[in-house]
């Protein structure tokens, strides 16, 4: 699939209940512009969740407000590479990224990934709902956790039968509303409630502390990496790699960094005038009184929009599962429905069931998204960027013997094995310490040593032993020059 140097053709207006699922999205659909990529990203981002991760840095990492800033930016800043990375594949491919993946993996060797993905997509689902559910509970009263929980999950499924439409148009005035709820929350803190003398002394600098913010930061990023395309694949071919890319790239960080240094910020606060169990959702609250209810509400309104997208993405890739056994199988809209009515039932369910101890199952679970993902990651840009430059023969990857991509791509999926098992000795979490960090006193550095290795790893075994029915050699590039 070439890059065509002819004018974009003007957009067909696109339904408002989107009726594509998986399919390709023909030219005359495409529309949007870059900056859609920004306010999507950015107004997504700005939630109660993002909030309690930023705030692990300074509660549950034990580091000074100083520090878990520094990790806070540097996770960002590098994850967020990797996530516009993917993001830029939207406009030339027009298809969602875990169809993508079917050109590394093969047709059913993809399927290993999409898997994992889709409870990815419930987990974060299911986080967000509580944390949400939690928020809500703490500035109204009169409504529970649990009546929170289902609230939310609501409004995410009714945004998620809708499409890709509604949940950009959510995003632009989250961009706003939540941007200036943001500002209002920073200057409330500083300027009205005040710093302690003691606020720069509370908390201090360690390795483990320090590397483990990074890696939740970079990780936040990271997560977007297997649907980030899924909201760019509308945007017209032409759109550029470079702008997509930058507008992603921009909209994520920024929509992630200034939340997550609220949390941290908040979280260094309540440690400091606390001597036990610090909850950021309620030290957040009473902060802002009277302002608690406006602000905290918009944020719950951001937890919608981004659970929105997780369901979203989660339908797109419970329906590639089963377009995979059923490759004449092209559902819409009523399908898409469904099963995002089937995901909200199990990722609520998971929410009231785990609520009590959530931030021990979240940090975990953050653990464990690291280790999955950063192969796949590697792996995935490596064959777009470096290999073949954005060529991908986007009807084979509708057909169930994988076209020229195969059923099984044994060089992709042994790539993936090998760097989700060189990560254990270096991974610490609170199931397992591996011994090489061990011997670094509990830093965990996993998925550096997984980018590390993947990368070079995939490149050369992909090229040693590609198959002769794919392009030979790989093409020349033609789409990216200006990223890479």
């Amino acid at each position: 699939m070439r890059t065509s140097t002819e004018a974009p053709r003007p957009a067909a207006e696109v339904p408002r209940l989107e009726d594509r699922t998986i399919q390709p999205i023909p030219a005359n659909e495409r529309h949007g512009k870059a900056r859609d990529l920004f306010t999507i990203w950015f107004g997504s981002n700005i939630m109660i969740m993002t909030i309690m991760t930023g705030g692990l840095a300074t509660t549950v990492f034990g580091l000074g407000f100083v520090p878990a800033i520094a990790g806070i930016i540097i996770g960002n800043v590098v994850g967020g590479i990797f996530m516009a990375l993917h993001s830029a594949q939207g406009p030339q491919l027009g298809v969602a990224q875990m169809i993508q993946t079917r050109g590394q993996f093969g047709s059913f060797g993809a399927l290993l990934i999409v898997v994992i993905v889709v409870i990815m997509y419930v987990g974060f689902f299911a986080a967000n709902l509580v944390f949400g559910g939690e928020a809500m509970a703490a500035v109204s009263p009169g409504i529970s956790v649990d009546a929170g929980i289902i609230i939310i999950g609501i409004v995410s499924v009714i945004a998620t039968i809708f499409g890709y439409r509604l949940i950009h148009a959510y995003a632009r005035v989250l961009s706003v509303a939540a941007g200036l709820a943001l500002l209002l929350a920073f200057g409330w803190i500083l300027m009205v409630h005040g710093l302690p003398g003691n606020f720069l002394e509370t908390g201090n600098f360690n390795w483990v502390g320090f590397m483990g913010t990074i890696s939740v930061s970079a990780l936040w990023q990271l997560a977007y990496a297997p649907y980030v395309s899924d909201y760019s694949r509308y945007m017209p071919q032409g759109t550029g790699s470079a702008p997509a890319f930058w507008a992603s790239y921009s909209g994520c960080v920024l929509g992630t960094l200034f939340p997550m240094i609220l949390g941290a910020l908040v979280g260094t606060l309540a440690v400091s005038m606390s001597t036990g169990e610090v909850e950021i959702v309620g030290s957040l609250g009473a902060m802002l009184q009277p302002w608690t209810l406006i602000i905290v509400g918009i944020f719950c309104l951001g937890v919608a929009a981004s659970n929105a997208m997780n369901l979203y993405c989660g339908v797109l890739c419970t329906l590639t599962i089963g377009q995979t056994f059923r490759p004449s199988w092209l559902p819409r809209a009523k399908t898409r429905s469904i099963a995002a009515i089937i995901l909200f039932v199990v990722a609520v369910s998971i929410a009231l069931f785990a609520r009590d101890n959530f931030i021990l199952f979240y940090t975990n679970f953050l653990s464990f998204l690291m280790y999955v993902l950063v192969p796949w990651t590697a792996i995935n840009l490596v064959d777009y960027y470096l290999l073949r430059h954005g060529e991908y023969r986007v009807e084979d990857f509708f057909k169930r013997d994988g076209g020229v991509y195969g059923r099984f791509n044994w060089v992709a999926i042994g790539s993936y094995v090998a760097g989700a098992l060189i990560q254990v000795p270096f991974s610490a979490t609170a199931i397992y310490t591996g011994p090489l960090a061990a011997a670094m006193g509990g830093v965990d550095i996993s998925w550096i040593v997984g980018l590390v290795v993947v990368a070079p790893l995939y490149y050369v075994a992909a090229r040693v032993f590609r198959k002769n029915t794919e392009a030979a050699p790989f093409p020349a590039s033609a789409l990216t020059p200006d990223l890479i």
